[in-house]
């Protein structure tokens, strides 16, 4: 008798990360950094609100990043979105954020940064590897995205990854976007 899809991808499937929140104190700076007008409560209320990434089928290869707050973009506007998230993994493993795909196709939101790259060193950077996810409605239909509270706007997917031959990097990574120089 043969087993159901589910099942089998359930035995194979590697187990090579784990989502967790930032600490209230890492949040209330990025998110005060995105936003400053607003009131500390109201933040915390947010902070309390978050949900950990979460794939919606045993099928999906991507994790939805819900958004902690209603938000709306006109076409061309801008928003940098601090998501409360971090991302342990293992190395050699790195996670790719892209937008959720019906949000991308129905109304052109993109990533400023086109795929967002979070390495596995990100974890353990000065910003506890904060997650920000900075987003454009490039439609050029004239249609305004409208994200509610708790919504997917956005997936990561997880990728391993290997080195050339030759590879000698030995630094330690201290910091978040532009933090590393290739040099």
């Amino acid at each position: 008798m043969r087993q159901p899809f589910c099942q089998l991808q359930e035995e194979v499937m590697r187990r090579i990360a784990k989502f967790q929140k930032v600490s209230w104190e890492q949040f209330l700076e990025g998110w005060k950094d995105a936003f400053p007008n607003m009131e500390e409560e109201k933040i915390r209320k947010i902070y309390d609100g978050i949900r950990l990434p979460r794939r919606a089928t045993a099928g999906s290869a991507g994790y939805d990043f819900f958004s902690p707050v209603d938000f709306e973009l006109k076409p061309g506007e801008t928003l940098k979105m601090p998501t409360g998230i971090r991302a342990w993994m293992e190395p050699d493993w790195v996670l790719k954020i892209y937008p959720r795909s019906g949000l991308g196709f129905k109304y052109r939101l993109q990533l400023n940064n086109t795929v967002g790259i979070i390495d596995s060193d990100y974890y353990n950077s000065d910003n506890e590897g904060h997650i920000f996810i900075k987003i454009t409605n490039d439609s050029r239909e004239g249609k305004t995205v409208q994200v509610q509270e708790n919504t997917g706007f956005a997936q990561g997917i997880f990728l391993e990854y290997g080195i050339t031959v030759d590879d000698d990097a030995t630094a330690v990574r201290n910091g978040g976007m532009g933090s590393t120089t290739g040099k």
